[in-house]
């Protein structure tokens, strides 16, 4: 498969993604190129993907953001250890979503667990990543950071 139908696949199965996974529409802006270093807010959520496309899925958002879409999703406030374990589970069913949806197209996936960073994070170890930005007017906006293991 060419490099554009891999992005473009990927691409596609995050916004499918995220559209199943959270029961509140999102405005997804145009994804854009970033370089490294990328600097995060204070919950990340860290996912590996392995198999025909390698690399790295992080989800990047306020504390009050996650505690938002805990309490749509479950009718009531999200905080603290709770916080931490709903983050890592949304970021979970974000990416196994993906997977799913990008196996219908042919590929063979998998991810990692999550990893769940909080406070302001940098990350680096790679040269380029895209960014897909998602926002909602009652959650506010969230960043999923696609760093795929191919030249961008």
């Amino acid at each position: 498969m060419t490099k554009s139908k891999n992005i473009t696949d990927i691409l596609n199965s995050t916004i499918h993604s995220l559209n199943s996974v959270l029961p509140i529409p999102l405005n997804v802006d145009s994804p854009r190129l970033v370089q490294a270093p990328f600097s995060g807010h204070t919950v990340d959520v860290l996912i590996g993907i392995t198999g025909d496309l390698k690399g790295r899925m992080i989800i990047d958002g306020e504390k009050a953001i996650y505690s938002r879409i805990g309490e749509i999703m479950f009718g009531m406030p999200i905080n603290n250890d709770m916080l931490e374990s709903f983050a890592g589970e949304l970021g979970n069913m974000i990416a196994g979503n993906m997977s799913t949806h990008l196996s219908k197209s042919g590929y063979i996936i998998d991810i990692t667990p999550p990893t769940v960073i909080i406070g302001p994070s940098k990350f680096t170890g790679f040269e380029k990543a895209i960014c897909l930005p998602a926002q909602n007017e009652k959650i506010g906006e969230i960043n999923i950071l696609l760093i795929i293991e191919m030249d961008l």
